[in-house]
């Protein structure tokens, strides 16, 4: 399986990343751009900055990968996670998968960002409008979205 697993500062091409795969034998590409968002509870978020353990981070990626790669017949994966303070509408992540056929792509980039956000070592902090900030708890629709894999054969 090809693997790319990058936690940067900088930004990403999308496009260049699902254009690695585009090649023979592979038959779908899946990919999902997840985005800095104001939650909407209030609080009007103008910014996110995410903190992670290096090493440790990279180290439980490349595990989630391995596990998808057990589970499903995939031939590439790419994770590129930004890390530091990004703005509002800003790319956070992108999750790339790659196979021969489209349910294993889907599912295999779903189960990675379902476990992505419950298992990589990655601390958010939204900042407010009014220059005030606040750690982000993990969210309980997080852990069930994942939980949901649990009975997955591996």
């Amino acid at each position: 399986m090809d693997v790319h697993i990058r936690v940067s500062h900088d930004d990403f091409d999308t496009a260049a990343e699902i254009a690695r795969y585009q090649r023979p034998g592979i038959g779908a590409v899946t990919a999902f751009v997840g985005l800095v968002r104001d939650f909407g509870d209030g609080d009007n978020v103008v910014a996110l900055e995410l903190e992670h353990y290096p090493g440790m981070t990279e180290s439980e990626l490349a595990a989630i990968i391995d596990d998808a790669g057990r589970r499903w017949p995939l031939d590439g994966v790419t994770v590129i996670h930004r890390v530091g303070r990004l703005e509002l509408s800003e790319r956070i992540v992108l999750v790339v998968t790659a196979s021969a056929h489209r349910r294993a792509a889907f599912e295999g980039c779903e189960f990675v960002m379902d476990w992505l956000k419950t298992r990589a070592p990655f601390w958010k902090r939204e900042w407010g409008a009014d220059g005030q900030s606040r750690w982000v708890d993990a969210k309980d629709s997080d852990d069930s979205a994942a939980a949901r894999w649990e009975d997955t054969p591996k």
